[in-house]
């Protein structure tokens, strides 16, 4: 078994023009002042980490490094997850995603998919020079828009999907082990790594890639209907990254699952503060310790209800109670003994 790391939280939902949301000392005074020990940093902030500049300098690193240890603070991983859907849009969504591009880029998706696939290879230097272990992304997505059978998929349209996308991600994946660094994909949707078996899919396609690993947030599984208790018992193995965000499901007689084009508080199925929703936490943090899972628990607040602010004052002292010390002792060591094959065969009455 193994103590979970924590709290610490991911700062993209909290970017924002005004202080102390616009700079790298603000928002990790403000973390530290909260009680996080912990930052997920997202790459596409500049003004939070330049992650080309970090793949050429380890000067860079080492101050930007210490700048954040200098707040009590430590990276728990960087995040390319804007930059890795990137990596694969159906053509359906390039307007939509251009938003996520810079402006040299948009409008021509191969360039954008180039340039996406270098800034995710420059995030696995980065981290290796950050001395960081894991890295938070998404997969992006060729098949999504067919989830739902219908016009029924031609043989073989998944399987081309697949290695297509593992196609565009082994060269970033091979930089990543060059790096001795994980790709921890956030299986959600939208992603074409949307539950256990599209993850199995893309690590068969990679060639099992050993860099091929989960970021686990069990708020996605909520809104699929998808156990996420058990999830662990299969995919343990591959946690090397955790969200902590809370969901819950409320039936109705008018909407479901998809949800009617909603707005987020009048879906079905919605995000909230953990503890908020309906998840079972202390079961999931004792299974990623039974398990030996080594991952930060990482705050993500994304509540359809709560505020920000709220949310991130409540949620380190959330995560800090279901941290779970890993207990290195046998509560019943007191009553053991030594034996040998003789007293061990006459308890049985061997003897």
């Amino acid at each position: 078994m193994k103590t979970l790391k924590g709290p610490a939280i991911f700062l993209a939902q909290f970017v924002d023009d005004e202080a102390p949301f616009n700079s790298l000392d603000g928002m990790c005074q403000w973390a530290a002042d909260l009680g996080y020990k912990g930052i997920q940093i997202p790459t596409w902030e500049k003004f939070l980490i330049d992650v080309d500049l970090a793949a050429e300098s380890q000067d860079y690193c080492d101050e930007f490094k210490g700048k954040i240890n200098s707040y009590g603070l430590e990276i728990s991983e960087l995040s390319t997850h804007l930059q890795g859907q990137l990596v694969a849009v159906h053509p359906a969504y390039d307007t939509m995603f251009d938003a996520f591009a810079p402006d040299e880029v948009k409008g021509n998706s191969k360039a954008r998919t180039a340039w996406a696939i270098q800034t995710v290879k420059n995030a696995a230097i980065a981290s290796r020079r950050l001395g960081l272990k894991s890295h938070a992304t998404f997969s992006g997505a060729l098949l999504w828009h067919t989830f739902h059978p219908w016009p029924q998929r031609p043989p073989g349209l998944v399987e081309a999907g697949f290695k297509e996308l593992a196609d565009r991600w082994l060269p970033i994946l091979n930089t990543f082990d060059e790096n001795g660094v994980d790709v921890c994909y956030e299986i959600h949707p939208g992603e074409d790594l949307h539950d256990g078996v599209t993850f199995e899919r893309f690590l068969k396609a990679t060639g099992n890639h050993k860099r091929v690993n989960i970021l686990y947030d069990p708020s996605h599984f909520v809104l699929g209907h998808l156990d996420y208790i058990a999830y662990i018992d299969h995919y343990h193995e591959f946690i090397k990254a955790f969200h902590v965000k809370g969901a819950e499901y409320r039936y109705n007689g008018k909407s479901g699952s998809w949800a009617g084009y909603q707005d987020w508080p009048d879906r079905p199925g919605r995000y909230r503060h953990p503890g908020d929703g309906d998840i079972d936490w202390k079961n999931i943090f004792t299974k990623l310790t039974e398990y030996g899972c080594d991952v930060w628990a990482v705050l993500e607040w994304e509540c359809c209800v709560k505020s920000p602010q709220q949310g991130a004052e409540q949620g380190a002292e959330f995560i800090r109670q279901h941290i779970i010390d890993a207990t290195q002792k046998t509560f019943d060591d007191f009553a053991g003994g030594d034996a040998d094959d003789a007293t061990n065969r006459k308890i049985l009455g061997l003897s």
